[in-house]
């Protein structure tokens, strides 16, 4: 049997999560921990549905929102609430809150969240269902889910966020897909409104909503294939794009690993970064691209895919790369042979991490084989031949072929005991 230690930290701070249906949603220590805090801190909507317990000082949220963060932390010690829109650890004020206080010192009483009651009016399977936020987040990051007979659960940030998701819907080809809109569940102004989305018009949604989406792919549509490789006419190019088959095989190179970075030098039209942050929402990715024609056309395609997160930084590496973040992963498709460029890659990448770098001309190529030789890695021929006609029939034509070295940087300990 374990014993708290002496020095653990006291719960002072309750946060608490409401419903549309306010107090009466409640139970007794929800109440309880409302009536008793000298400090109520909460939206101007849930204030107003707990005003009749709040015997304290109420305090609306501030912007920007760190304020009150600052606000709450500084008053470590005194009887303090939070109300909080329905599960505080979904999507919620609870993950906020946890940066600046430990979670020993607060008390959670969760109420069902907007994903609850949305799965319990339609009958859906909660975990069989994609649950999403877009509330201050563009409507594009459902993109990736859009695939036939989904089931998706979205927030929106506001009353247009039902209609700019179906404008999204119908654009690329999902516009059959069945859209139910639901407003202000649990409360007295609950409504919920079913439509095909291709012909959503609902001219007075309430600013609380969450959408419900069954996914009809129509004729056409372009849905993103779970496995890395995308079709390269999915993406907008001048030609400068790793190529399907190449982009497959450097993926699994790259090897994706949940909350990795990946730097990607010489972008070209962001393919590679692009499926790279496709393979895991908690994947993030650096375009780094010195042609700003390019740069523009890679945020477009970062938006098209779903993942506007994608950070594009315009310039030239080596320069370019002064004051990123070192990386888990870096992939050199572009540039690599310039001076310096090489070097100030693997100086920022991180002990543990890879490199893996994509030679077509035989400059680059001569680089590679040099660094291959001083430090080891692996090397990798790619060849590939496309059927294509030749007069009245049909032949090989090969590709370009395409050298890939592959390189982890030793972690310290490793690096001093060859």
């Amino acid at each position: 049997m374990s014993d708290r230690s002496a020095s653990s930290p006291q719960p002072w701070l309750t946060v608490v999560g409401l419903g549309e249906n306010g107090l009466a949603g409640l139970g007794a220590e929800a109440k309880q921990a409302i009536a008793a805090a000298s400090v109520v801190f909460g939206g101007a909507r849930h204030l107003t549905l707990a005003g009749d317990l709040i015997t304290g000082r109420a305090e609306a949220w501030l912007s920007p929102f760190e304020r009150s963060m600052e606000a709450v932390a500084a008053l470590r010690g005194t009887p303090v609430t939070v109300l909080a829109s329905g599960d505080p650890f979904l999507h919620g004020v609870g993950v906020t809150l946890t940066r600046r206080i430990d979670p020993a010192e607060m008390h959670v009483i969760p109420a069902p969240s907007a994903f609850s009651l949305a799965a319990a009016r339609l009958g859906w399977a909660l975990q069989h269902t994609v649950c999403l936020s877009l509330h201050g987040h563009p409507v594009s990051l459902i993109r990736p889910h859009l695939h036939p007979s989904t089931r998706i659960l979205a927030l929106t940030s506001d009353e247009t966020g039902p209609a700019a998701l179906a404008a999204l819907l119908t654009d690329t080809g999902f516009g059959h897909s069945r859209l139910t809109v639901m407003e202000a569940l649990g409360g007295a102004r609950e409504r919920i409104t079913r439509s095909e989305a291709r012909s959503y018009s609902l001219p007075d949604c309430d600013p609380l909503n969450l959408c419900a989406v069954e996914v009809v792919a129509g004729q056409g549509a372009a849905v993103l294939s779970l496995a890395p490789g995308l079709d390269d006419g999915l993406f907008e190019h001048d030609g400068q794009i790793t190529k399907r088959e190449v982009r497959a095989l450097t993926l699994s190179a790259l090897r994706p690993r949940r909350g990795a970075l990946l730097i990607d030098i010489g972008a070209g039209s962001g393919s590679v970064a692009i499926e790279w942050m496709l393979a895991d929402v908690s994947l993030k990715a650096i375009a780094v691209e010195a042609v700003p024609e390019r740069a523009s056309r890679i945020r477009r395609n970062a938006e098209r895919f779903g993942v506007p997160a994608l950070c594009v930084v315009e310039g030239t590496a080596p320069e370019a790369l002064a004051g990123l973040p070192a990386p888990d992963t870096i992939f050199l498709g572009g540039g690599g042979s310039e001076p310096g460029v090489m070097d100030a890659a693997l100086a920022l990448l991180l002990p543990g991490g890879r490199l893996v770098a994509n030679a077509v001309t035989l400059e680059m190529e001569a680089v590679l084989l040099a660094r291959h030789a001083a430090l080891g890695g692996s090397l990798l021929r790619i060849d590939l031949a496309r059927a294509s006609p030749v007069g009245s029939m049909t032949g090989w034509r090969p590709a370009m072929p395409v050298t890939q070295w592959i390189y982890d940087k030793p972690l310290p300990e490793e690096a001093s005991h060859p």
